[in-house]
């Protein structure tokens, strides 16, 4: 009997490694993403602060903000900041529409998150574009 114990499965005990071994749908992974760009935005909110407060201060420090804005390094956080935000958007109102009990099955949920994908990236890829120049 007791050697029955020993070798049940344990269930509920699960570790990050483990998670990589599933394989979610698409409306699992923006719904990650969602709480992913969520995180992020609340991490860099000092960052933006600081961006904001330097250039309402001063005629100088707007042109020291924009010599710190030049670098790749800073756009490229910019950019990951700018992502954040509309996915964040994005998803949020694909959220909200399914609160309202709007999209629920499997063929809804896919195609509200492959326009959530589809919209997010085409945006910060036009800011992007904006960012570092091309137009």
């Amino acid at each position: 009997m007791s050697e029955v114990v020993k070798n049940r499965p344990r269930y509920g005990v699960m570790r990050l490694i483990d998670a990589t071994g599933y394989r979610l749908p698409l409306a699992g992974i923006v719904s990650i993403l969602h709480r992913i760009s969520g995180m992020l935005m609340f991490l860099l909110l000092p960052f933006i602060l600081f961006l904001l407060d330097k250039s309402v201060t001063s005629e100088v420090s707007f042109s020291e903000l924009q010599a710190l804005t030049s670098g790749v390094f800073v756009k490229s956080v910019i950019l990951a900041l700018v992502w954040a935000f509309l996915h964040h958007f994005c998803a949020g109102i694909r959220h909200l529409i399914m609160d309202l009990h709007y999209g629920l099955d499997k063929h809804s949920a896919r195609k509200s998150a492959v326009s959530v994908l589809a919209v997010s990236i085409t945006l910060a890829a036009l800011v992007a574009l904006k960012l570092f120049g091309v137009f």
